[in-house]
């Protein structure tokens, strides 16, 4: 049954931080599980330390992502001594496998920094993870992992590379193990947060350039990318949504696509100044905080546009397995 889709959909109960979602289908629970950075914002602490120290989070649902329940964290991720940071988690599933590819720093920093990149994680029930590998990718700076099968077999991972002007790279595998770099894949501005879908017989992307989310569509098997106009870049009316939004997810249900993305609530056009100078200080938690908000995409005139005023019924269904399986 669908459900009129709430705004906010989902705001984390422990640090009410939640950002950069991920959706999966959980076959052992038969519900859909939500992957997110788990941003400290209820903790006061100097500079962007609440962004650091963060951990995974889970959230579940039963009926088709309209009402989401805290689980907890993703337990395993650790790898070495002290309190670490994660972001930006990309889970899929591949031959009775789930694999987790995760940002990870070391350490908390209090201004933006660290060296990051991206680890490799497995679990036969999403709870439990088991260290695979640090990826060796186009630098050793990179962050925000998607994977998509390519269309003649093997899997392409996008990410943002931090050493080559912040731009989205890629590489690709024959087992989600080994990676090989491609080289660079969208170039036009700085952004974050690459997401990859097929929708409607199409290949597209979704891209996070701090001015609401970027919109790239490939006619060629993900060979080439060209960039549509921005969506998200204006506020929105609903609750929690008056602000752009950032880093998304896409969900593809049927002929329906669905865009996760989160937004910071009270960071309202016009008073950047004021929250941009608790950069080394102490930033208000009005300024931290984050919600979960959800949208459905639109095609028109074979661009994606979308509505995020409007209401509409959510329902992602139960998927048909294999999720997101590689011929290779």
């Amino acid at each position: 049954m669908s459900h009129t889709c709430p705004a906010p959909l989902y705001r984390d109960p422990i640090h009410d931080g939640a950002a950069d979602p991920t959706l999966i289908w959980n076959e052992k629970e038969q519900a859909w599980w939500m992957f997110y950075t788990s941003r400290r914002a209820n903790v006061d602490c100097p500079g962007v330390a609440w962004c650091y120290g963060t951990g995974i989070s889970m959230a579940s649902s039963a009926d088709g992502g309209c009402t989401w329940v805290f689980r907890g964290n993703a337990a395993g991720l650790e790898f070495e001594n002290g309190t670490n940071t994660f972001w930006a988690p990309e889970v899929i599933y591949h031959c009775g496998v789930y694999h987790m590819y995760v940002s990870y720093i070391q350490g908390v920093y209090t201004e933006w920094g660290g060296k990051p990149g991206i680890i490799h994680y497995t679990s036969d029930d999403m709870w439990n993870w088991t260290y695979q590998s640090r990826l060796v990718l186009s630098s050793d700076n990179v962050i925000d992992a998607c994977v998509h099968p390519l269309p003649e077999g093997g899997w392409r991972m996008f990410y943002k590379d931090q050493t080559n002007h912040s731009h989205t790279y890629a590489s690709d595998s024959h087992d989600l193990y080994e990676w090989h770099t491609t080289g660079p894949v969208i170039t036009d501005c700085p952004h974050e947060g690459p997401n990859v879908f097929k929708w409607q017989g199409q290949y597209w992307m979704i891209t996070d350039p701090w001015n609401g989310l970027g919109v790239y569509r490939s006619d060629d098997e993900m060979k080439s990318w060209t960039r549509q106009n921005n969506i998200l870049e204006k506020p929105g009316t609903r609750l929690d949504d008056g602000v752009k939004g950032g880093h998304a997810s896409v969900m593809v249900a049927g002929e329906d696509a669905y865009l996760f993305y989160f937004t910071h609530p009270e960071r309202i056009i016009g008073n950047e100044e004021d929250y941009k100078q608790y950069d080394r200080w102490v930033m208000p938690y009005k300024y931290r905080r984050t919600s979960i908000q959800a949208v459905k995409l639109e095609l028109a005139d074979g661009r994606i546009v979308c509505d995020r005023d409007q209401q509409f019924k959510l329902n992602l269904g139960r998927p048909d397995f294999p999720l997101l399986e590689s011929k290779g």
